[in-house]
């Protein structure tokens, strides 16, 4: 899978960390403003229009929520939260997708080699050619993410729109946002960006705004700014998420016991073969079962 520009980092299955040899290419990351979303649903329709995903089911659960939740052929949702906070009403939206997270679960625990790929500028793609559908990748992220295709027997999600980026344009939700809830641009710049608006919303009186790039997974290629920022659950966000250690255990030790297993048996075998020969049956006729009384 060749992206212009972009040099793979990582892959699933066959992790390699940056070598000398490769370009340097500063992060990028997308930053959602929660406090100017209104909702719209501009961003949802460009992501579909752009990566030519089908129309999806739409459900009806008492909510203007486009969907109960991503899914395979729909991987940028606005989620609304109708909550409490300090006994006042509050209607929280926030736009979910693939965080693209620095140190990515779902790479992490994916068993085929090059079916998750991370590149030089941070985003976390997924290539449908090499992935075997084993579902294992939403078990390693810590937001629930990836989705399996009934059709396809593959897993999708947000790409960060990877083949607009890589020659230099903004991913497509962001260009069709109307509110500047959206913005892209190097890591650096959104966290400047980010702690700007951060410093408005305090100065407005919240107080506990903040810009929420969890450490548990090296930060992320999506920042979010939150008006409450010390209670992120109130936006389906989990408070510190981290790679299960479940996923690095097994990619670190039970993975590799497992091939050095395999390996040993297979020395076995052979060393077997060498000392003892192959098994030959016995000559002569074969002894003769008394009959029956």
């Amino acid at each position: 899978m060749a992206i212009p520009g972009l040099e793979i980092i990582q892959s699933s299955a066959s992790l390699r960390g940056t070598g000398s040899g490769l370009r340097k290419v500063p992060n990028v990351a997308k930053l959602i403003d929660t406090s100017t979303c209104i909702g719209c649903k501009a961003c949802e329709v460009a992501c579909q229009e752009w990566n030519d995903l089908p129309n999806a089911k739409t459900v009806q659960d008492g909510s203007y929520q486009t969907l109960p939740s991503l899914d395979a052929d729909f991987w940028n949702l606005i989620k609304f939260h109708e909550v409490q906070v300090d006994g006042n009403f509050n209607w929280l939206m926030r736009k979910d997708q693939c965080m693209h997270c620095a140190d990515p679960g779902c790479l992490k625990a994916c068993p085929a080699p090059g079916a998750i790929v991370q590149y030089s500028n941070g985003t976390i793609d997924v290539n449908p050619d090499q992935c075997i559908g084993c579902q294992l990748c939403r078990t390693g992220c810590p937001f629930d993410v990836p989705r399996f295709s009934e059709k396809t027997g593959k897993m999708s999600k947000c790409t960060l729109c990877v083949d607009r980026t890589s020659v230099g344009l903004e991913p497509a939700c962001v260009k069709s946002c109307p509110t500047g809830c959206l913005h892209f641009g190097t890591k650096d710049d959104m966290l400047s960006l980010g702690a700007q608006r951060v410093k408005q919303l305090k100065g407005d009186g919240f107080t506990e705004a903040g810009l929420y790039d969890p450490p548990g997974v090296g930060g992320t290629g999506v920042l979010t700014v939150l008006k409450h920022a010390d209670k992120p659950e109130l936006y389906g966000l989990p408070r510190d998420p981290r790679v299960p250690m479940s996923v690095r255990v097994a990619k670190n030790y039970l993975r590799p016991a497992g091939l050095l297993a395999m390996g040993a048996v297979v020395i076995g075998l052979v060393g077997h073969y060498l000392r003892f020969g192959p098994r030959e049956p016995p000559k002569g006729p074969p002894p003769s079962t008394p009959p029956a009384a």
